[in-house]
């Protein structure tokens, strides 16, 4: 049986047999937009969770009746006015251990301009960069990244 220690807006906490902790966790979506000419697009962002900076690919949750593609779609075009074509490449869970959050993959395609209103707790910087780079800086420890990007990345570098 599940008993549940918090629900908030975003995630639940609860105890399951009295013994598995478990997060319950919104479902999101991350997109790996590229461009011959720039390299990948990330986003910089400070993430109180981890007390740092971190370069990601675009990300976001799911909100209630909205599917994956939708998600996408909006994040792309809140985070960097963007829009462009989906494939969807892949989904995981992010640590099935404890959380049954899953991550919805895509590739954007065919990027062009869109306009979106960023959240208003959000403060980003839109970076393009070379992804074999990233994966380096990352490995080396001097970049935080998220396992979506990843999952991104190693995406991006089987095109080159």
């Amino acid at each position: 049986m599940r008993r549940y220690v918090y629900r908030g807006k975003i995630l639940s906490l609860a105890v399951e047999d009295e013994h598995w902790e478990i997060v319950e966790h919104k479902d999101a979506v991350a997109l790996l937009v590229s461009d011959p000419d720039r390299g990948v697009l990330f986003v910089e962002q400070y993430r109180p969770a981890i007390g740092r900076r971190t370069l990601e690919i675009p990300a976001g949750l799911i909100e209630e009746g909205e599917s994956p593609e939708e998600t996408a779609l909006r994040e792309l075009a809140e985070e960097a006015q963007l829009t462009g074509d989906l494939e969807k490449l892949a989904e995981f869970y992010v640590s099935p251990g404890f959380t049954d959050e899953k991550t919805h993959l895509f590739r954007v395609t065919n990027p062009r301009p869109a306009s979106g209103t960023p959240d208003d707790d959000e403060d980003l910087t839109l970076r393009w960069r070379d992804p074999q780079e990233v994966l380096a800086e990352s490995r080396a420890g001097r970049l935080a990244i998220s396992a979506s990007t990843l999952a991104g990345l190693l995406f991006a570098l089987e095109e080159k």
